[in-house]
C-alpha cells in the first residue's frame, strides 16, 4: 500500500475566472480509508481524478509513496479507479472484464487465474462469472467493477461516487460491504461522495470541500461535533443543523443569544470571547431538541408554529417556525410525540449543545469552557 499527499494542489480550466480546486492540501495514510465529502461542484471529483492523472495539475505538487507524480502517466501510477458508471465491457463476461487489465499488462495467465479467483471469492462473484454485464443487476455490476480494481493490487484505490446508481437497500449492502473489504485488504482508499451518511459510516477520516477549498479534516465524529464552519455544520448532519442569527447581549458579565423575536439563549461557555452587540449564529443539532412547556419566559425555550410534522417510525422531525419572524428550527422528537401541523409549540434548548459561529465569516467561535 502507499501514501498519498496533495500539496497545494490547484485546478484552473481554460476560460474560468476561479480554480476548480483552490489550494487544497492534504495526506492519505497508508491503508487509511479517506472520504472526500461535498456538494456538486465543489472540487472533489477533479481532485480524485488529479490523483488518478485523468486531469492535469495547474500548480501544486502530488506524490504516492514519496514519488512525484505531477508529469507521471495514469497507467503508471499504480492506482486503480472504481467510476460510478461501472464501465464494464458489455461484450465480455464477468470474467473477460476482471481480466483485461492484467492481459493488458501482459502478467501470467495462472496469475491472472489466482487473482481472478481470489477477488471472485472476497466480492461473491463465484456463479457469475461466465454472464455479461446485461445480465447483472446494479449490485452485481458494481461488484465487478470492484473486483476488477482489486485484481490489479494496486498501492492505491480510488472511487468516484460509486454507489450513486444503486437503490437505497443495495446501496446499504454495498457500502458495508466496502468496509469489510478495506478491512480485509489493509489497502489506501480514497472515496469521492456527496452523501454524509457514506462519509460519516465509512471514513477513517473526512476531507469536507466547499467551493473547490477543504473546508474541514478530521474523524468523522470530531467533524460532526466539532464543525469549523456554519457550512460544514449544516452540510454533515440529517436533518442539518439548525442555524439562527442573533446579536450578544451582554448582561453581569455573562454573554446571551437575543434571538429576532427576543428569546434569550446562554452563553456562558464562550465567556470573554464574545463581545457585546456582536453578530453571531447560533446553531443546534435537531437531536438536542425536545418538547417543553410554552408556559413562561424561560430564556432557554424557542417558541413558534409547527409548520410540518414528519412520521419517520422511529422518530419524528417537527419543524417549528420561530415567533416574530425568527426562522425555523427542526427538532429530531419521540415518534409518539402530540405536535401536530398549525400548533403553538416550545423547544427546550439546552445551553451545552449550542454552537457559536461568526455572523460575518460563518467562522466557529471556540467555547472557553469546553462540556
Amino acid at each position: 500500500m502507499a501514501h498519498v499527499q496533495l500539496d497545494h494542489i490547484y485546478k484552473q480550466y481554460r476560460g474560468t475566472a476561479t480554480p476548480a480546486v483552490d489550494d487544497v492540501s492534504f495526506t492519505v495514510q497508508d491503508g487509511e480509508f479517506m472520504v472526500l465529502l461535498g456538494p456538486s461542484g465543489c472540487g472533489k471529483s477533479t481532485t480524485l481524478r488529479m490523483v488518478a492523472g485523468l486531469e492535469s495539475i495547474t500548480a501544486g505538487a502530488l506524490s504516492i509513496d514519496g514519488r512525484a507524480m505531477n508529469e507521471v502517466a495514469a497507467k503508471d501510477r499504480d492506482i486503480a479507479m472504481v467510476f460510478q458508471s461501472y464501465a464494464l465491457y458489455p461484450h465480455m463476461t464477468v470474467a473477460e472484464n476482471l481480466a483485461f487489465g492484467l492481459k493488458r499488462r501482459n502478467v501470467d495467465a495462472a496469475l491472472i487465474q489466482a487473482r481472478i479467483a481470489a477477488a471472485s471469492g472476497i466480492l461473491g462473484l463465484d456463479e457469475l462469472l461466465q454472464r455479461k454485464p446485461f445480465a447483472l443487476s446494479g449490485g452485481q455490476r458494481q461488484r465487478v467493477a470492484l473486483g476488477r480494481a482489486i485484481v490489479r493490487e494496486p498501492k492505491v484505490f480510488l472511487f468516484d461516487e460509486p454507489l450513486s446508481n444503486l437503490d437505497a437497500a443495495l446501496r446499504v449492502n454495498t457500502r458495508n460491504e466496502l468496509v469489510r473489504l478495506h478491512h480485509r485488504l489493509g489497502a489506501t482508499m480514497v472515496y469521492v461522495t456527496h452523501d454524509q451518511v457514506e462519509a460519516m459510516t465509512m471514513g477513517q477520516r473526512i476531507c469536507v470541500m466547499n467551493k473547490g477549498r477543504v473546508a474541514q479534516i478530521g474523524k468523522p465524529l470530531e467533524v460532526y461535533r466539532a464543525p469549523a464552519d456554519v457550512f460544514v455544520a449544516k452540510f454533515l448532519g440529517n436533518p442539518p443543523m439548525n442555524i439562527v442569527g442573533a446579536r450578544v447581549g451582554v448582561q453581569d458579565a455573562q454573554p446571551w443569544a437575543v434571538l429576532p423575536g427576543g428569546t434569550r439563549l446562554p452563553l456562558a461557555r464562550w465567556g470573554t470571547a464574545l463581545a457585546d452587540g456582536q453578530a453571531i449564529q447560533v446553531g443546534v443539532r435537531p437531536e438536542e431538541l425536545s418538547m417543553a412547556s410554552d408556559a413562561g419566559g424561560d430564556d432557554s425555550v424557542l417558541k413558534g408554529v409547527v409548520s410540518a410534522v414528519e412520521p419517520l417510525g422511529a422518530e419524528t422531525l417537527v419543524v417549528l417556525d420561530l415567533q416574530e419572524g425568527g426562522g425555523e428550527v427542526i427538532a429530531r422528537l419521540h415518534r409518539d410525540t402530540s405536535a401536530a401541523l398549525g400548533d403553538r409549540a416550545a423547544l427546550q434548548v439546552r445551553p451545552q449543545a449550542l454552537y457559536v459561529f461568526d455572523g460575518a465569516t460563518g467562522k466557529a467561535i471556540p467555547a472557553e469552557i469546553q462540556t
